[in-house]
């Protein structure tokens, strides 16, 4: 948006800017529809679009997303809603406390607001917003009634037009009263001084740190973004004239985001006669403008977010070039959880406002951010290996292929749990391209999104069988090192079984686990976890995105497995229960020195092959003396002889995602299935995620440990 787009659009929004404390403060008014978005207590989002509203007002539609800062660093993403009935659907979370923002996007171009969402961004039309509590997000809530300050607008000229400011004043403050020193506080380019209140909580942080007494009493004056230097002193003017204000240069203060930052810097170092504390919330800044050594400044702050942050590789030559001119200055450190947008800025404006115009002892880092390491530098398009990981970021680069796409995501397992974001990537050239990050230390899959197409990054070359768009990527460090690779040499093997399949009337493949020193010829047969996929996979996934064969090797090293065979088969059969017990378990003891003794034997699988695993045990208890399934339901009680699965197993225990796995509601059902019906079983709670691998690995990695020990 151009500067006069931002002012002109600036002038409506703040024409009755004396609303808007009433607007930020009013409950929300009943919507006349179902609310589209609920927050559970949990903190889980649950978003249900009607298909008939976005029939009737956007037309037949293929795909719908909501957007908004959900993703890593709190990065704008999309979250896919999945046509489930009457509704466009889904669940996300668990979310961190704070603020959100987001909108709706069908086919990736017809973009409309929450109409059952009262909160919105005046800036933004088509934003809602809605705050998840919590104690780190308890500046962001409304402060007590009546312990809060006032907003208002301020109208001042500059040249020939007129300008609108907001304006926040303190708790008992009086047009006759004692003087206030003043903070000016900018927006970036193209952002409107509202976006302060709507999206950076302002008036909250402001009147809960001045409840607590956390912040010295003073004037806030927001403005839009794009101010120049003149219109700046026409403001400072209007100020002067209007509000109890000290006019002196040690009750001044300027900070900005982005553009704002940096122009915060120029006033504080090119004319140090203005302010004496300045901060720079993102901003661009990369020299000292300064002629002098900025003598009389008492604070200058510097605030950037992680490497994503545009600021970051700016920031790194700010503070040398500051260093070089023996300006005096202090860094809050890099957040390591936040880029450029305002859960970042929020946080910056919560330490920069304690600082002002009084002493302080504490003027090091915020808790948790950490030193610059100096610029980072993805390799230059063309060069990048896809995926580039460096520190837990990860640059994704397209090939060519797709130079004339309108729309590119990366789609990828960094929700929440291990839920799917989109995140938009950018044209660079004649390819897209985008830094995500940070992500965990975990075992991450992705896929290209190419105008609503799936595709795979070719430059990548692992694979999975079953879903040939997807590609792979590891992040090592301590909390995924059992889905790292052992050292070469020292783990178990994987090899191929060919079997007969009477029910498919075709040969089959399983894949088998054996430990390390495992011997065909040892007296003593191996004890059997026969290992299932789920529904749309295959044989090949348990090794390929379970990472079994890493977590198997792993805790056999470190002696937490007893030393067992694992077989992994094709449980796409019209009757598993043949399937398994008349071909993969006998073509198993055929090739293998395994056990046939029930309670050297035992049952898993995930999803469909949880419920396989279920009718197994239902329909032949005792024969195998553990049985596990991992977010599956037990189904129909018709028939189950729960004495006889009591007496014949030694160990039942199920598994299931959160709120975001939709087997979750049927899951929990069964759990009352079993309790009537009297079934014995071990149910440790949800395990954090979607239905998804995430989910099924840390499954895998609780229940190996525990088999063939009772």
């Amino acid at each position: 948006m151009r500067r006069d787009d931002v002012r002109r659009f600036s002038a409506m929004i703040l024409a009755g800017v004396m609303a808007i404390a009433a607007v930020l403060l009013a409950p929300r008014p009943a919507a006349a529809d179902t609310p589209w978005l609920s927050v559970s207590a949990d903190r889980y989002a649950t978003f249900s679009v009607p298909a008939a509203w976005v029939q009737a007002n956007v037309g037949q539609v293929s795909q719908v997303v909501v957007e908004g800062n959900f993703g890593p660093s709190s990065a704008w993403t999309e979250f896919g809603l999945t046509r489930r009935g009457d509704a466009w659907s889904g669940v996300l979370g668990a979310l961190k406390p704070g603020l959100y923002y987001y909108q709706v996007t069908a086919d990736d171009t017809k973009s409309f607001k929450d109409p059952t969402n009262s909160a919105g961004v005046a800036s933004k039309p088509l934003w809602s917003t809605f705050l998840v509590p919590g104690d780190s997000a308890r500046l962001l809530a409304d402060a007590t009634e009546g312990q809060g300050g006032k907003v208002g607008s301020l109208a001042y000229r500059t040249g020939a037009e007129e300008r609108s400011a907001v304006v926040w004043t303190p708790p008992g403050y009086a047009a006759g009263g004692k003087r206030y020193p003043v903070l000016y506080l900018r927006s970036g380019d193209g952002m409107s001084a509202t976006d302060w209140f709507d999206l950076g909580r302002a008036k909250q942080i402001l009147d809960n740190l001045s409840a607590q007494g956390d912040m010295r009493p003073a004037v806030v004056v927001v403005s839009d973004g794009g101010t120049d230097d003149k219109e700046s002193k026409d403001l400072r003017k209007a100020v002067a004239d209007t509000y109890r204000v000290h006019h002196d240069r040690a009750n001044q203060a300027i900070a900005g985001v982005s553009e704002g930052g940096t122009q915060a810097l120029r006033a504080a170092l090119s004319d140090p006669g203005q302010f004496a504390y300045a901060g720079s919330f993102s901003g661009l800044l990369t020299e000292n403008t300064g002629r002098g050594h900025a003598h009389g400044l008492k604070l200058l702050r510097l605030y950037t977010g992680n490497v994503t942050d545009p600021a970051y590789n700016a920031t790194v030559a700010l503070t040398k070039s500051l260093a070089r001119a023996h300006v005096k200055y202090e860094f809050d450190g890099v957040n390591p959880d936040a880029g450029a947008n305002w859960n970042a800025w929020q946080e910056n404006l919560i330490d920069f406002l304690p600082r002002l115009f009084r002493n302080v002892r504490d003027h090091g880092p915020s808790d948790g951010h950490g030193a610059l390491k100096g610029r980072f530098d993805p390799p230059a398009p063309g060069t990048t290996p896809t995926p580039f990981v460096k520190d837990g970021f990860v640059t994704f680069e397209t090939t060519t292929d797709y130079k004339d796409a309108k729309h590119v995501t990366v789609w990828g397992n960094w929700a929440p749990g291990g839920s799917w974001l989109r995140v938009p990537m950018t044209r660079d050239g004649d390819r897209w391209r985008v830094t995500v990050g940070p992500l965990d230390p975990w075992f991450y899959y992705y896929r290209w999104i190419v105008d609503r197409v799936g595709v795979k990054d070719a430059s990548n070359p692992t694979k999975i069988t079953t879903e040939p768009a997807w590609s792979t990527f590891f992040i090592p460090g301590e909390a995924a090192r059992l889905l790292s690779d052992v050292p070469a040499g020292q783990g178990g093997k994987v090899e191929s079984l060919t079997y007969q399949s009477t029910v498919a009337n075709q040969a089959r493949t399983a894949l088998v686990w054996t430990p390390p020193g495992y011997d065909p010829n040892r007296a003593e047969k191996y004890p059997v976890l026969y290992l299932q996929h789920g529904g749309g996979q295959n044989y090949t996934d348990w090794t390929e995105m379970g990472r079994a064969k890493q977590i198997l090797d792993h805790q056999f090293l470190d002696g937490d497995l007893v030393p067992m065979v694992v077989v992994m088969g094709n449980g796409n059969s019209s009757n598993f229960n043949k399937e398994l017990l008349e071909n993969i378990v006998p073509a198993a003891r055929a090739g293998y020195n395994i056990s046939s003794d029930p309670s050297r034997q035992a049952l898993a699988g995930l999803s469909m092959g949880g419920g396989q695993s279920f009718g197994i045990l239902k329909a032949y208890p005792g024969q195998f003396a553990y049985v596990a399934a991992f977010s599956a339901g037990f189904g129909s009680a018709t028939g189950v002889d729960a004495a006889a699965i009591n007496n014949g197993t030694k160990m039942l225990r199920v598994y299931v995602g959160d709120q975001t796995d939709f087997v979750y509601p049927s899951f929990m059902a069964s759990l009352a299935t079993m309790d009537n019906l009297g079934i014995r079983y071990e149910f440790d709670g949800v395990t954090p995620g979607p239905h998804g691998w995430d989910v099924w690995q840390k499954n895998l990695i609780d229940l190996a440990p525990r088999l063939f020990k009772r």
